[in-house]
């Protein structure tokens, strides 16, 4: 199978036409609108500009500069970056792309790009939807070849994984072996273990260890001004974590080449059910005594009425909290009965009951909660088939204290309604829960609305400011797993202290004295 060069995932996966079109005569009921699907240009009709930069001979053979290749690394895969690509906008395309096999291969390259002053930017799966992998001219480093898992250490339950491995990639090595990362986030087959890194990756699992920060014991990453490698530790007071200065720099101070993470035996004993609400505030009233009762539940996914509707097919407008419980342990049967209590406490009723498991290959497969896990794979190649009807859809997420939650809601679902009567003439906003801590919910928006072609991106822009804007303006972050990449700059510049904002700037000179990796992402060139 090929991957889509303008959009996301494997081509043979796309919606096929059937499906485009039962899609299309549900959106145009649900908007009062009819809407008329386009098709992308072939990749040969589309003009890619002259590149910048060539490979000195002593790299050539691990680069490449033909159309798809080039093509497929322009963009990541935000709403934006694929009405671009479909509309045959490929001007950001790097001078080429190159593909180390090992460190020092990743070392030669950087030292070319720092003496030639080519900016460089480290590419894994290409799945970011915040504009972190464009930079037009650059030189585009594709790590998916550094893709091994190297070592096992059965006695503290560690593995030492390559950067590039995506997660399908990873998952069938540790497999072999007995034991899983656990870590899933919605981009799962199309991103890599050195992207979740640094981009603070937010995995499938709402409690406990829900980002990737959480499973790393140490790691290695090469910069410009050599190699940083943080001693292997279970944890340390030792001063502030190198580890921690690398999380999250999105390819701006080195390129994480390996990783020492936790990996866990691979679990057996599960548990899920479907709690229906009446209101989308009860259903928050139960995640949070969920949460602070310290069950830690593999899933506590809360689901708007709307929401419930389109991902889960739950027609009767109820909110639904996806909950289940899973361990390699032991039966988690009991843990499900207690929260069980917490949602009826709540006013939360399971129409389906509660399904246990001792499968280990099994998950939430029929009922409202098989129905959503469902909708959520398909959920990209759905976007797709919306981009090309000229539909504006569009996600944001943020996380907020529970006692600033209400008003977060009311204030960001007011704010874009209005943005959606201003600037499409209607739509819609749901809102689910991704995460829940003891002390307050991650939730994460979608929304839909018809658009004008031609002039998508322009009023994108507008609804993704005033959502935005709305954040900051409730106490909320500008993104709780998203990443920053350039499309959330002027916000995380607000968020970030402005001390902190120059210890990075100092922190980027002492890495990467001349400037080369990831220009314009998190700070200023």
């Amino acid at each position: 199978m090929r991957r889509s060069w303008w959009g996301w995932g494997w081509e043979e996966h796309a919606l096929t036409p059937q499906q485009r079109d039962k899609l299309g005569a549900a959106v145009t009921g649900r908007l009062g609108a009819e809407v008329v699907a386009r098709r992308p240009p072939a990749l040969d009709a589309v003009p890619l500009p002259p590149p910048r930069f060539s490979p000195p001979p002593a790299l050539a053979d691990l680069c490449a500069d033909d159309a798809y290749t080039r093509a497929s690394h322009t963009y990541g895969k935000s709403y934006r970056d694929v009405v671009r690509a479909f509309s045959g906008d490929l001007s950001p395309a790097p001078s080429f792309v190159a593909f180390p096999a090992n460190e020092a291969e990743v070392a030669a390259l950087l030292d070319w790009c720092a003496s030639a002053g080519a900016p460089a930017v480290p590419f894994g799966g290409g799945s970011s939807v915040v504009g972190g992998v464009e930079l037009e001219g650059a030189v585009c480093i594709d790590l998916t070849r550094m893709d091994r898992v190297l070592e096992v250490d059965r006695a503290s339950r560690a593995a030492r994984i390559e950067a590039g491995a995506l997660g399908p990639v990873l998952e069938d090595q540790l497999r072999a072996e007995g034991y899983t990362l656990r870590h899933y986030p919605q981009s799962f087959e199309f991103s890599t273990l050195g992207g979740w890194l640094a981009t603070r990756s937010g995995g499938h699992y709402a409690t406990n260890q829900t980002h990737i920060d959480d499973f790393v014991e140490s790691m290695r990453v090469v910069t410009p001004a050599g190699v940083v490698e943080s001693r292997r530790l279970p944890g340390s007071g030792a001063g502030p974590s190198p580890d921690r200065l690398f999380l999250g720099s999105e390819g701006i101070l080195g390129v994480i080449t390996e990783a020492w993470m936790r990996v866990q035996d691979r679990p057996v004993f599960k548990a899920s059910a479907a709690v229906h609400f009446r209101t989308f505030d009860a259903g928050a009233t139960a995640a949070r005594a969920i949460a602070q009762a310290a069950l830690f539940p593999a899933n506590c996914r809360l689901l708007d009425p709307g929401e419930a509707l389109i991902a889960a097919g739950v027609d009767d407008g109820s909110a639904l909290l996806v909950l289940g419980f899973e361990s390699a342990d032991h039966p988690v049967d009991a843990w499900m009965a207690r929260a069980v209590e917490l949602c009826q406490e709540a006013g939360g009723a399971l129409p389906e009951g509660v399904r246990i498991s001792t499968d280990a290959g099994a998950g939430a497969r029929d009922g409202a909660a098989g129905e959503w896990r469902n909708s959520f794979l398909r959920a990209p190649y759905t976007r797709d088939a919306l981009v090309a009807m000229s539909v504006i859809v569009e996600t944001f997420e943020t996380a907020t204290t529970w006692d600033r939650f209400p008003a977060l809601h009311a204030s960001v679902v007011d704010t874009v309604n209005q943005a959606l009567k201003d600037v499409c003439g209607g739509g819609w906003i749901t809102c689910r829960f991704t995460h829940v801590y003891p002390d307050g919910p991650a939730p994460y928006f979608s929304v839909f609305a018809p658009g004008r072609p031609g002039s998508e991106l322009a009023m994108w822009a507008e609804i993704k400011a005033a959502a935005s804007e709305a954040l900051l303006a409730a106490g909320g972050t500008i993104t709780h797993h998203h990443a920053v990449g350039r499309d959330h700059r002027p916000w995380y510049d607000r968020q970030r202290p402005d001390l902190f904002a120059g210890a990075l700037r100092a922190a980027k000179r002492t890495f990467d004295p001349a400037g080369v990796l990831n220009p314009g992402v998190l700070i200023d060139p």
